[in-house]
């Protein structure tokens, strides 16, 4: 059986190592049925190979797609390069791809779709989504609550649906939530993989990053816990289900 590959972008070993419980947690994946790799602090293997893999997740971080090159640190420029790097692959296989925030960044940069802080970014906290035509009909989204809130805390955001894309989830702040490239590619703007908790801590290593002002971090993170926040999660469950 073949394990997932799991590619994480945090440099906070804290926060990291919350995503990929939390990532496990929602996909009922084991670690054993997994390849976990910090590319904070890894590289990825040469001769690598998606298709060794049932599938590819990444998590989300701080860095941002849209920014300026220059202005982009070593570390934040050697992840971008090693998950764009690995872009070819994916669509040339329309292998089993589930990007969570930073994801959609990098499939949209990589289908040639405008991705900027321009508008659509949101605050840190719940936001209301809603299923689309093709979203009540998709594998991952089909039969789940037409309305639902997730987890969302982003900057830039990709400002027009890339060609090629089926549009799944939209919301009123940031209209594409969702997008399927081909028949396996998926990739969200809000993180399937989080809950209440793993927001608060997020607030706190995060909140001097620009996501929101200092000052306003315990009323987001008492939000957040007050939001009910369930079927984000279902999606990277039936994601490692359909796949595995």
């Amino acid at each position: 059986m073949k394990r997932f590959l799991i590619l994480q972008l945090r440099p906070e070993t804290d926060a990291s190592d919350a995503e990929y419980a939390s990532i496990l947690n929602r996909s009922e994946l084991t670690p054993e049925r997994t390849h976990r790799i910090r590319l904070d602090c890894e590289a990825l293997p040469k001769a690598l190979n998606v298709t060794d893999y049932a599938g590819v997740i990444v998590g989300g971080g701080p860095g941002c797609v849209s920014d300026d090159p220059a202005s982009k640190s070593q570390m934040d420029a050697r992840i971008e390069d090693a998950i764009m790097g690995l872009m070819p692959q994916i669509t040339a296989h329309d292998h089993p791809f589930m990007g969570c925030c930073y994801g959609l960044g990098i499939l949209a940069a990589h289908l040639g779709a405008p991705v900027s802080k321009d508008r659509y970014g949101e605050p840190v906290g719940p936001s209301r989504c809603h299923l689309t035509e093709d979203g009540a009909r998709d594998p991952l989204t089909a039969g789940l609550e037409p309305e639902f809130d997730a987890f969302v805390g982003h900057k830039e955001a990709v400002q027009t649906l890339p060609e090629g894309c089926v549009h799944l989830v939209a919301s009123d702040p940031c209209p594409l939530q969702m997008i399927r490239w081909g028949q396996n590619v998926y990739a969200t703007q809000f993180h399937p993989e989080a809950d209440a908790k793993d927001f608060e801590q997020r607030i706190h290593i995060y909140k001097n990053h620009g996501y929101f002002r200092p000052e306003d971090a315990q009323p987001l993170i008492e939000r957040c816990h007050a939001a009910e926040v369930t079927q984000p999660g279902e999606i990277l469950r039936r994601f490692a289900q359909r796949y595995g």
